[in-house]
């Protein structure tokens, strides 16, 4: 509806985990950092949590499209600077389950397709271990590193999470044949503390508590979702709003997002070319998650009188387009 008006190619503030908004604020970035040494060093898992909205899916699929980028360089100090070229990082084979609520068959069910195992409809759980297994193997045998990443890990069923113990039983003389990544919401970590599944939790080498945006990360987090939807100016929020936004958010990303697009819409609606505090204001009036604690005029401002001016924008956004 507004992109036009501020002279965007897509919106910038969608709550789809696209890794080209992906926004390396030093929470996201120790993260992926730890992430990505732990996965290169073989470890057999690795566990990240954080609070709803912080972006665990986002930073997973930034980790998986940079695990297996190329070639690093590094600068020597001489008589002449020269680069020279590090090993390559290891070759990663990778897998992905969004939704792990699964159980120890359905599991191993999903981890033979994501590893192109092939399966009968006859195949029983000893086989699907075998296959599994050769395949792992197969990848060792290659140069390869099998990885899985397993997102909402907090859903999974004890039984499954055992499963997936065993499987990082296999390894070679050198390390394991897979390796584990659980991003969960803080839920996991009580689930983890289970005693029938202590076995599991003395395996994890690394974790890292994935927090939301700093106050002073704020700004230019908003920047740069706007410069990568193709914004040309500065910023699109002034100082006051962005102030107002981290307050009522707490920097949870989604709510960020979700309160910034109502707010360039509210903004669009008012004909403005910047997002001042009271945009903020009533888009937050019909965000229910928010920190009412900091909203004692929402009482008095109810989501439909912020639905009423997205309307009036409508019809006039329509009108214009007919024009």
């Amino acid at each position: 509806m507004y992109l036009h008006h501020f002279g965007l190619r897509e919106s910038p503030f969608s709550l789809t985990p696209d890794t080209s908004f992906f926004f390396a604020c030093s929470s996201y970035q120790e993260a992926l950092n730890t992430l990505l040494v732990a996965a290169r060093n073989g470890e057999g898992f690795i566990k990240i949590t954080g609070e709803v909205g912080n972006g665990k899916t986002l930073l997973c699929r930034k980790f998986l499209a940079t695990l297996n980028q190329g070639r690093q360089t590094t600068t020597l100090i001489g008589t002449q600077d020269q680069e020279v070229a590090a090993p390559p990082v290891p070759r990663f084979i990778t897998a992905y389950i969004p939704n792990p609520y699964l159980e120890p068959n359905s599991l191993l069910m999903a981890l033979a397709e994501e590893f192109r195992v092939p399966l009968e409809k006859t195949t029983d759980q000893h086989q699907l271990l075998k296959g599994l297994t050769h395949s792992l193997l197969e990848c060792a045998r290659n140069g390869q590193r099998a990885l899985l990443c397993l997102d909402e890990a907090q859903a999974m069923p004890l039984e499954s999470l055992e499963v997936l113990r065993l499987l990082t039983n296999l390894e070679t003389e050198k390390r394991k044949l897979l390796q584990v990544v659980l991003f969960g919401q803080p839920e996991l970590n009580e689930r983890l503390k289970h005693h029938s599944i202590r076995q599991l939790r003395q395996r994890i080498s690394f974790q890292y508590d994935l927090q939301g945006l700093r106050k002073n990360e704020l700004e230019r987090y908003l920047r740069h979702r706007l410069a990568v939807a193709g914004f040309a100016g500065e910023t699109l929020f002034s100082d006051r709003a962005v102030t107002k936004l981290h307050r009522i958010t707490g920097g949870t990303p989604r709510l960020v997002n979700i309160v910034a697009h109502k707010a360039l819409m509210l903004a669009f609606s008012d004909g403005r070319q910047q997002v001042f505090p009271r945009h903020i204001r009533d888009a937050a009036a019909d965000t229910p998650e928010v920190r009412r604690d900091w909203l004692p005029w929402a009482v008095a401002l109810t989501g439909a009188a912020v639905i009423a001016s997205l309307g009036i924008a409508w019809v006039w956004f329509s009108k214009m387009g007919l024009q």
